[in-house]
């Protein structure tokens, strides 16, 4: 393991962190600040005016920014009371300031797409043709992707659309889809689902992707309101990793390879 990924709310003490962190060895990788999206997400606390939320995630970003990340991720949070085109206003705009505030501090801003599942709750976009139109409608060089196995698993050509775009994607979040499945925390160690996990990183790696693969698997304990009794949250961490590691291992040595290798990573 090279990395590893930050989430800024969990960040207590920023100096002696820091310290833990370079002491460490280790590189920040896919890294979230603390206010996430651009309009507001029902299932999370914080302010309604996007104004004030995009200062927010400014903030928050310039407070990673020590620890070098690969990328600082956000979210577009979902249309919720406004029109479809003054939600994408509020979005483009609020995208386009976070952008110039990352920029500034040397952090690339990646956007992510989510389940079509989850949409009222968090996104406009959920496929990967839509963020790229955002993307572009946003118009910045320093804005990217970030690709979720549980978000676009089955989206339509997904295969297609990511080998087309892969290098669009600085960083993607390996899980997979448990079926049936009991809601957005309910995720499970690659192999373990129904995803197509050795398609999409053949796809990815035939379409020149070269960033980080970070195991990011979302298994509630009761902390977002379900205690699954099976939650891999519950299971000794450093199993945990042990385990999603080589099952990611399994998946990506079973991918159907079409070109050259471009990295390891």
């Amino acid at each position: 393991m090279d990395g590893i990924g930050i989430e800024g709310s969990k960040l207590g003490n920023d100096r002696e962190n820091l310290e833990r962190f370079r002491a460490s060895g280790l590189r920040a990788a896919i890294c979230f600040p603390t206010s996430p999206s651009i309009l507001p997400l029902p299932p999370w606390p914080g302010p309604e005016d996007p104004t004030v939320r995009i200062e927010e995630v400014c903030r928050g970003i310039r407070r990673l920014a020590a620890f070098e990340p690969a990328c600082c991720v956000c979210l577009t949070g979902p249309q919720g009371d406004y029109e479809a085109a003054e939600a994408r206003e509020l979005v483009v705009d609020g995208l386009r300031k976070v952008a110039r505030a990352a920029a500034d501090v040397g952090v690339c801003l990646a956007l992510e797409p989510n389940h079509a599942s989850i949409r009222d709750d968090y996104t406009i976009v959920t496929t990967i043709p839509e963020t790229v139109e955002l993307v572009r409608e946003i118009d910045d060089p320093s804005v990217s992707m970030v690709f979720d196995v549980w978000h676009l698993w089955d989206t339509p050509d997904l295969l297609s659309h990511t080998r087309e775009h892969a290098s669009r994607f600085v960083g993607v979040h390996v899980n997979d889809w448990r079926e049936p499945t009991r809601g957005w925390c309910d995720r499970v160690l690659p192999g373990d689902g129904v995803a197509d996990l050795p398609g999409i990183f053949g796809a990815l790696n035939d379409g020149g992707f070269d960033g980080w693969f970070e195991l990011e698997v979302l298994s509630d304990d009761g902390t977002f309101g379900d205690d699954y009794p099976d939650s891999l949250w519950k299971l000794d961490p450093v199993e945990l990793i042990r385990t999603g590691r080589e099952q990611f291992m399994r998946a990506w040595k079973s991918r159907p390879v079409y070109r050259k290798e471009v990295g390891d990573r």
